[in-house]
């Protein structure tokens, strides 16, 4: 499948607007984009996928109450970064207020409106600036304005984080783009995060909610940065069909085609989010699979698949790993304690038989076999040292048993994410 990379974010779709701008939510001398808004030119189809954290945020309490009001529909996003609003006892009724305030300006229903939320817990969400924003967002929005929109929802983000691509469905061109933030509080399990994803391409309600949930469990899900799950984890689809293809309304080739747009997207922000962990100085990548041994393991990073049984056998292997304290350290340091590994696979709810278990280390500085059959074997600690330097690395585990592979995403643990987390609220 043939996907051009383009420019745009949440705008690179027809008929998808956006802005953002500094209402001083929480006051900030940089005066940093702190709300954002996005809408389309017509109705969307719209789906979601949130978090399992048994304390849900306001914001995604409200939106799938909106989206069940509305029968999947939806017109409107409305962000905000710097307070979660989330434990707070007026948080519905002010996730309620913004939706109602972007409506209003708008000319729409509430429950058309998308509401999420990202920052401190536990801080009563100020609604006089969003009051005041709302009219500033209506009058920026712009086919422009993705990158004002995806600079306002950030927090502990060091960089913004956008991907699109083009495709063909039925010799229609389409577009599907994103935007997202996190850095820290990831390790989803329905979703990460706050991500926004918008397509021109036509696909119905019920397709648009299976192709999410399916996309989410081999990207999203397989993120960790520091093993907290947040509470507002939020991942939005919208569907406003501009692009006049047939609509996809059951499975087949053109279904097929649209999920792997949105994985190319998904999973790009995937990565970004595990390289902008808070902190983090490398990049982490597992690739756990059972592979002929002259495959290229590479090729992996692209792909997971369900075992025979439909469970994800081996992405439980690679988020293992991904999520260790102790081997995010020794990635921090350089060091190949290949036995992390070994250890983090061993707690891992799946079963392995460890006398087959082969680990490699790998980078752009080369690539190195540490361990063979559940046992090490000798190395060059000096290769190995020169290898984990990179900011970017693999690692290699494979099971030699079945056929499922799996990618996991996740970063280095440093003295930063100390520094970073234990003064959060200033």
């Amino acid at each position: 499948m043939d996907f051009k990379i383009i420019d745009g974010g949440v705008c690179a779709a027809k008929g998808f607007k956006a802005s953002g701008v500094y209402c001083a939510i929480k006051e900030n001398p940089t005066k940093k984009n702190d709300i954002a808004l996005i809408v389309s030119d017509v109705m969307c189809n719209a789906a979601g996928v949130y978090t399992s954290n048994k304390v849900k945020g306001a914001p995604v309490v409200v939106t799938k109450k909106n989206l069940e009001k509305s029968g999947g529909k939806a017109k409107a996003v409305i962000v905000n970064s710097k307070n979660a609003n989330t434990c707070n006892a007026d948080g519905e009724e002010k996730a309620e207020k913004m939706c109602s305030l972007a409506a209003d300006a708008l000319g729409i229903k509430p429950e058309e409106v998308i509401v999420a939320s990202t920052g401190v817990i536990g801080q009563v969400l100020p609604i006089e600036p969003i009051v005041k924003a709302v009219p500033q967002l209506v009058e920026k929005l712009s086919y422009t304005g993705n990158v004002e929109a995806a600079t306002a929802i950030m927090t502990t983000d060091t960089v913004k984080k956008e991907y699109a691509v083009e495709f063909d469905i039925g010799g229609k061109v389409c577009h599907l783009g994103g935007m997202a933030k996190g850095s820290g509080m990831i390790h989803p399990n329905m979703a990460t995060t706050l991500n926004f994803i918008t397509t021109d391409c036509a696909v119905s309600a019920p397709m648009l909610q299976k192709a999410l949930s399916e996309i989410v469990k081999i990207t999203y899900n397989c993120l960790s940065v520091d093993g907290d799950q947040s509470t507002n984890d939020t991942c939005m689809l919208m569907s406003n069909g501009l692009a006049e293809n047939a609509e996809i309304a059951a499975e087949g080739a053109e279904f097929d085609t649209f999920k792997a747009a949105l994985y190319q997207v998904m999973a790009n922000l995937t990565r970004m989010l595990a390289k902008d962990g808070e902190g983090a100085t490398k990049l982490l990548t597992c690739i756990c699979s059972s592979l002929n041994p002259n495959e290229d393991r590479l090729t992996l990073s692209a792909f997971m698949e369900l075992d025979k049984s439909g469970e994800m056998l081996s992405y439980r292997f690679a988020k293992s790993v991904i999520r260790s304290p102790l081997f995010k350290c020794a990635m921090f340091g350089a060091d190949a304690n290949w036995g992390r590994v070994l250890c983090a696979i061993g707690y891992a709810e799946a079963d392995f038989d460890i006398n087959k278990v082969d680990v490699d280390l790998g980078s752009r500085a080369g690539r190195i076999a540490v361990c063979r059959n559940g046992a090490g074997v000798d190395f060059s600690e000096d290769e190995a040292k020169k290898i984990l330097t990179e900011d970017e690395i693999e690692i290699y585990i494979e099971l030699n048993a079945g056929d499922a592979k799996a990618t996991a995403w996740g970063c280095d643990l440093t003295y930063d994410y100390v520094k970073i987390n234990g003064d959060y609220r200033s």
